[in-house]
């Protein structure tokens, strides 16, 4: 693919320090058994923790050197890795993360949302299919719906996906939201890289929904892709105007049949509110645009790839995506620093500490902004100054 593909060089390089340093001590554990100073109880802790960080190094770098060949074990041994809660797994993961970095590799990542039942498997589904067809390696991360009360998940998207889940080339990963804001998973974004740096050219996420509260997606995507069904004219009044802003290309499925007709209008429609609400410097002349498809019947998808494929194209060239980049590691560098807040407020003593002080406030014994001073002094004074 000219865009982007597998084809750049690998890196090798990595810095190993960590590691030579763990086989250093473990190696003195062998030859002095007891150092100065040390009992040989100390010392023989010492050189347990040396043996479980080299082995936990080696384990991490066998799995990135596979996920790099291209493994598909591999791929989804390390997702998995990435989106355990675990925090001994937080620490492996980010140490993968910085090892597959040295890949070098670059996909093209398309961000999909819409309404329930506009046929997003389906598009999905033919669209890679159309991609694999092309010679390209196509990689799915379909986040489904998760329960309010229970956080369990459809995870039905596999099932959905039947022809598309048997081609070597392509990869489908469906991963709970977790009801988390933004509608995907924690850990999608680095999933992403994960399939990257396994040498998938073209890497699809698949949102539960559409709404203001699902386009976190646009921050990890270089394409955001509205997909929408054909709607009479009131229906445009419902599409929040959030997420028309954000949209690169909007796609009006079901474009086959009695819906045909329809389908043509609401493009219309779509096209027209598009021309009236921006312009942005990143879109070339005749973008945001409005097409149909019919991923039924295969129809259009031939042409949404071209027009995805000039918007890169045009983005790329005038250092748009380059920025759009840059901007979406800052914005996910912030999102890190908050999460890894808001765990430590859910560990203890802090937790119990919060939930004395909401009781409070709902008697009315304390001001809120007063109670939450307190649990940031508390949080102050548990972890040292932020």
């Amino acid at each position: 693919m000219a865009l982007y593909g597998p084809s750049q060089p690998l890196r090798k390089e990595g810095n190993r320090a960590e590691a030579l340093g763990a086989l250093r001590r473990l190696i003195n554990c062998r030859i002095w058994p007891v150092q100065t100073g040390q009992s040989p109880n100390e010392q023989g802790t010492v050189c347990k923790i040396a043996r479980r960080r080299l082995e936990e190094f080696m384990n991490i770098e066998h799995l990135a050197m596979r996920l790099i060949e291209g493994d598909r074990r591999a791929l989804a041994q390390a997702i998995t890795l990435v989106e355990s809660g675990r925090a001994d797994h937080r620490v492996q993961a980010i140490e993968l993360m910085e090892r597959v970095q040295s890949a070098g590799r670059e996909a093209l990542r398309l961000g999909l949302s819409g309404t329930p039942g506009v046929g997003k498997s389906t598009f999905i589904e033919s669209f890679g299919m159309m991609l694999v067809h092309e010679g390209l390696k196509v990689a799915v991360l379909a986040v489904d719906p998760s329960s309010a009360r229970t956080g369990g998940s459809i995870l039905g998207d596999k099932t959905r996906m039947e022809l598309l889940t048997r081609e070597k080339n392509a990869f489908i990963r469906p991963s709970p939201s977790q009801t988390e804001l933004g509608g995907v998973a924690r850990r999608t974004r680095e999933a992403t890289l994960l399939c990257e740096a396994a040498g998938y050219d073209v890497v699809l996420i698949e949102t539960v929904g559409v709404g203001q509260s699902e386009t976190v997606v646009a921050q990890m995507s270089d394409l955001f892709l509205l997909l929408l069904a054909p709607a009479g004219g009131d229906e445009l009044q419902g599409v929040k105007r959030g997420i028309m802003e954000m949209a690169d290309l909007i796609l009006v499925n079901k474009a086959d049949g009695d819906l045909e007709a329809a389908a043509q209008r609401t493009r219309a429609d779509y096209a027209g509110a598009l021309h009236l609400l921006r312009k942005r410097p990143q879109d070339p002349q005749g973008f945001p645009k409005a097409t149909t498809v019919s991923a039924l019947q295969d129809k259009g998808l031939v042409e949404a790839w071209a027009d995805i494929k000039q918007l890169v194209a045009w983005r790329k060239e005038h250092g748009y995506l380059a920025k759009t980049r840059m901007e979406q590691a800052q914005y996910w560098f912030a999102q890190d620093i908050r999460n890894g807040l808001l765990r430590q407020l859910e560990t203890e003593p802090l937790k119990t500490a919060i939930a004395e002080y909401a009781k409070r406030v709902e008697q009315g014994e304390i001001t809120a902004s007063r109670a939450a001073a307190q649990v940031l002094a508390a949080l102050k004074a548990t972890t040292g100054q932020i």
